[in-house]
């Protein structure tokens, strides 16, 4: 089994000419067009935290939520949302909590694609070192308390710069964490702060960095891009 994972923080679907464009996130999405993929900063962070791109949207296409809102008029939680095929079996969703000073959390899926049973997580970790560190040991203590060793892939915005440094450490030997590059601010990247890690059930086929004409002002991320395929049982 083979699939293509992507990670994208939309700014709340603003780009860098500061208008709200949520057809023009999608336009970057199709141009991806990865089987799965985690959103940052798919909600407003204030009021009523109502999602940037519609429902409506999405249902135009490839695509479908993998349901987490705990708010009427979002799509995720905390700004993290799972998008998948929708001839993928969405067999559970779950919004997690992590330990921080501001909100943060984590979106989890799980899937049942070809037989298997996969994992996956989409999140935004925080600023800081130490709480970043904290949020990781969360994630990884949530799946090791989860029933079945699971194919798992966690994506998102993990706001680290080094890419084997500080609170990517925590990561042990039985995980692949996947920096494809740079792809912070989206004009002229120089961070990697977005990344995919996979568990040990996964090989690494390809990664990238999708930088586009259109990519580069959609949002102040470029989206990454990983394929994966799943090894046999």
């Amino acid at each position: 089994m083979r699939l293509t994972f992507a990670s994208y923080n939309i700014h709340k679907s603003v780009g860098l000419d500061r208008r709200r464009d949520p057809e023009r996130i999608i336009s970057v999405l199709h141009e991806i067009d990865a089987d799965i993929i985690a959103l940052q900063e798919a909600d407003r962070r204030t009021g009523a935290r109502e999602t940037t791109i519609s429902r409506a949207e999405l249902d135009d296409s490839p695509w479908r939520l993998v349901e987490v809102a705990r708010r009427p008029r979002s799509i995720g939680w905390h700004g993290n949302a799972l998008l998948v095929r929708r001839k993928m079996m969405v067999t559970s969703g779950k919004a997690l909590d992590l330990p921080t000073l501001e909100p943060r959390g984590a979106a989890c899926g799980e899937l049942e694609i070809e037989g298997r049973s996969v994992r996956i997580i989409g999140t935004h970790l925080d600023l800081s070192g130490l709480r970043r560190r904290d949020q990781i040991r969360s994630l990884l203590g949530f799946i090791d308390g989860s029933t079945g060793d699971k194919p798992t892939v966690i994506m998102g915005d993990f706001n680290q710069w080094g890419r084997s440094t500080g609170a990517m450490r925590e990561f042990g030997p039985n995980w692949q964490v996947i920096t494809p590059g740079r792809s912070y601010p989206s004009r002229q990247p120089i961070a990697t702060l977005d990344r995919i890690v996979a568990s040990k059930h996964w090989q690494l086929a390809s990664m990238d960095v999708h930088h586009t004409s259109l990519s580069s002002i959609a949002s102040d991320h470029l989206p990454i891009v990983a394929t994966l395929e799943l090894t046999k049982k």
